[in-house]
């Protein structure tokens, strides 16, 4: 089976995340990119109590394409600094039960995709959810921050992108 190139790039950064590096320092809030989403430095919260990421999402649904499930998908919201309207695909999602703030538990789309944080390069699962109400559009959780991450909570922004 051919691989595309984020496939390999997905696998590559799989068995270096494997390694025993040192670990970076994260404040309580820091400055993330999605490359593959086309979102760049975009604060979030950086959350040692939340197990898993999430990104605000406003609109999410599923078509049926040829036979296939398609995730479709825009982030963000129109009233966050730097809003682009983009409806993004996928086929490579999954639904979750994730237990939220307020202690239920709801269904939602999890993503696999590249972040960038503290300088460094990571793969994260990512849920889609409605985050409107909350202070920053995206939350990480310990599931990411496990691979490599301290967090000084007495610090704010100390690895720009």
């Amino acid at each position: 089976m051919v691989q595309h190139k984020e496939e390999q790039d997905i696998v590559k950064l799989s068995q270096l995340q494997k390694k025993k590096l040192p670990k970076i320092v994260l404040g309580r809030y820091e400055s993330v990119s999605f490359p593959e989403l086309n979102i760049s430095s975009i604060e979030a919260k950086i959350d040692t109590g939340a197990y898993s990421s999430a990104i605000h999402a406003h609109k999410i649904w599923t078509e049926n394409i040829d036979g296939h499930e398609i995730l479709k998908f825009d982030l963000l919201d129109p009233s966050i600094k730097g809003y682009i309207p983009q409806i993004i695909e996928s086929s490579n999602f999954k639904r979750k039960r994730v237990r939220s703030s307020n202690g239920r538990l709801e269904e939602r789309f999890v993503i696999k995709t590249i972040l960038l944080i503290g300088g460094k390069k990571r793969i994260t699962d990512l849920s889609l959810t409605n985050r409107k109400k909350m202070k920053f559009p995206v939350l990480i959780g310990r599931k990411l921050l496990g691979k490599g991450f301290l967090v000084d909570v007495s610090i704010n922004n100390i690895k720009k992108q």
